[in-house]
């Protein structure tokens, strides 16, 4: 996370002993273009400057859409036929979130639970992704175009968002020079953090606020104005809480990284800013309390909350060799130049390469003096060593030394994070690391006399070719299996009345949720893709529901690792688990594996079933109504 703000000085050397103090708010003042966009400039020359500067903004934004589609443009092909990147079952569920909040809005349901996955439990949304005010603005177009459209439309958008977001702070507070603003931006965005997460994760990649939080904590400690302060830093946080509270976590553990850092490098400083700041915090939390009160009672104690993440942390954490080694999206990288070096394909928040990290380190070196780089040197640090998990590693051995995410493992919120995502800090303070040394090399550029400026020039080209091997490469699509035309086409309401649960069998719980999405989660389902709690007396965290009896045996069928005979007894369960689902009918699609075999058991557990489109379908209201 960026330091810059006007009450932190950067130190720029002149000569060998004196140092010029230069404040941030004298570097956006000087943004601007001398001489023609002061107040004592011609009105046509301010206008002229203006002009340019928005032709310029339009570019960059243009840039960052073009980037946005490179990376996700296999997608794009054949939205409603293909899935993008490498976790399908991520994006079925992102998908799922889009159609309910499309369906909440529509039919004035609770946005931050349901009963229409996992009947008749149901999901606690605010457990998982979340999302509800992305799946508020985007329900016009899932009405209209679909859960997969608007899906891609978020995941493509998030990209270029965040890179403009970046750019435009950068540019209008950090540093003077546009360029240099625009390479920060372009990392931030498209470094391998977000492309990797663009695999399944908008909640992750929708940070298009976190540089307007950021900047607006530090002018917390600067204006002086801790209620106007407060409140317009509180209104940043309410938004981003519902977008991806997750990243809203990492954005406050960032801040507190920057203020420690800050601290450490101007201690009598950061304590005289710190009354001001408390002040304004303390609205922005009377504020975020008030707004957020209901959803965060649901998410740790309304209905199938749940406690931490399943598994052991260090499963989801990077290796320190991560950090040197190239993302599978990347033009250095390739299927395997990730592999056991991170958690999976999504959470290569890392994978800089060496050249990005020598580029890092002789940049933290160059500029030293600086207090900004020692504050953003401090926060990279902080989260690189936090993204490493509980113990430190040995190429991609784990080791029993500890490292210092062990001493927050146990603590409430730290229990529920995915660990490797601490790297996306990481990637903020690089991307802003950058950004000033970009700044600081176009000023040495302008100021030096022409046989002085090789030197510049040959730093840019060396900052390019750094860059060059993470640049992303496109995400992978594959066929998705088609939705039966008995969903798709309405059919299924003359079978199942609203709310009531339609099951696809086999009882998969991706298949569920394809159901479900393309019906706009009209009708419930059983089963899921989602994080609940072990049992209701263990809030502890799983992936899913242990599945119904009748759920196992038609899985069971379908893998062929059982006769496609029931007794009696598997009869009456099967009567038993579909009244518990609260179904008023059974699907079978004519695409379904071992099909033949499927029809034989669900006809002795239901009776002769019923032909209507491409599937067949047993009406079970007799023994659930």
């Amino acid at each position: 996370m960026t330091a810059s703000g006007p009450d932190i000085r950067s130190r720029t050397s002149t000569d060998g002993d004196a140092v010029a103090e230069t404040t941030v708010t004298d570097v956006a003042e000087r943004s601007e273009t001398p001489g023609a966009t002061g107040p004592d400039a011609p009105v046509e020359a301010r206008a002229t400057a203006r002009r340019r500067r928005i032709r310029l903004d339009l570019l960059v934004a243009a840039v960052y859409v073009a980037g946005a589609l490179w990376v996700t443009g296999r997608g794009w092909l054949d939205h409603g036929g293909r899935l993008l990147g490498s976790r399908p079952n991520d994006q079925g569920f992102n998908e799922w979130m889009l159609a309910y909040a499309a369906h909440a809005v529509s039919h004035l349901e609770n946005p931050f639970f349901t009963t229409l996955q996992n009947a008749p439990n149901g999901v606690n949304l605010m457990t998982n992704v979340g999302m509800q005010l992305p799946g508020l603005v985007l329900a016009p177009v899932t009405l209209l175009f679909g859960a997969s459209f608007s899906y891609l439309l978020f995941i493509t958008l998030n990209l270029a968002g965040t890179g403009y977001a970046w750019y435009h702070v950068l540019s209008r507070h950090v540093v003077s020079s546009r360029v240099a603003a625009f390479g920060g931006g372009l990392f931030c965005a498209f470094a391998p953090a977000l492309v990797s997460h663009s695999n399944g994760h908008p909640h992750i990649t929708a940070q298009w606020l976190v540089p307007f939080i950021v900047w607006r904590v530090v002018r917390l400690a600067r204006d002086g104005r801790p209620v106007r302060d407060g409140l317009v830093l509180g209104a940043l946080v309410v938004t981003q809480f519902f977008v991806s509270l997750e990243i809203l976590f990492l954005v406050a553990l960032g801040c507190l990284m920057m203020v420690l850092g800050y601290l450490i490098c101007r201690p009598r400083e950061a304590l005289r800013r710190a009354r001001p700041m408390l002040g304004g915090l303390a609205i922005t939390g009377v504020l975020v309390g008030a707004a957020a009160a209901y959803p965060l009672w649901m998410q740790f104690a309304g209905p199938q909350h749940r406690i931490g993440h399943p598994g052991n942390p260090d499963v989801y954490a990077l290796t320190l060799g991560s950090f040197v080694r190239y993302a599978t999206e990347s033009v250095a990288g390739s299927p395997t130049s990730a592999l056991r070096w991170g958690p999976n394909t999504t959470e290569q928040a890392s994978f800089y390469g060496w050249s990005v990290v020598v580029l890092a380190l002789a940049a933290c070196w160059w500029l030293r003096r600086e207090v900004i780089v020692r504050v953003i040197t401090v926060v990279a640090v902080i989260s690189a060593a936090f993204s490493i998990g509980t113990t430190w590693t040995v190429g991609t051995r784990r080791t029993s030394v500890p490292a210092p995410f062990a001493l927050v493992t146990g603590l409430p919120v730290f229990d529920s994070v995915v660990v490797a995502r601490f790297a996306l800090i990481t990637t903020v303070a690089l991307g802003v690391l950058l950004a000033v040394a970009g700044d600081r090399l176009a000023k040495v550029r302008v100021d030096a006399p022409a046989q002085g400026r090789l030197v510049p020039r040959l730093a840019a080209v060396a900052v390019f070719a750094a860059l060059l091997p993470i640049l992303p490469t496109p995400l992978e699509a594959r066929g998705r299996v088609p939705v039966p035309d008995f969903v798709t086409g309405g059919a299924w309401r003359e079978h199942v009345a609203p709310g009531r649960t339609l099951v696809p069998v086999p009882v998969d719980g991706m298949t569920s949720l394809y159901w479900s999405s393309a019906a706009l989660t009209a009708f419930a389902v059983p089963s899921g893709y989602f994080l609940g709690p072990v049992s209701d007396t263990d809030a502890t965290g799983r992936w899913g529901v242990e599945p119904q009896p009748t759920a196992k045996l038609l899985t069971a069928v379908s893998q062929g690792e059982r006769a496609a005979t029931v007794s009696p007894v598997e009869i009456d369960q099967a009567r038993a688990d579909v009244r518990y689902w609260k179904a008023d009918a059974v699907a079978l699609p004519d695409r379904a594996r071992r099909h033949d075999d499927l029809k034989i058991v669900l006809d002795a557990m239901f009776g002769p079933g019923q032909r209507v489109d491409d599937v067949w379908v047993w009406d079970v209201r007799s023994w659930t109504r």
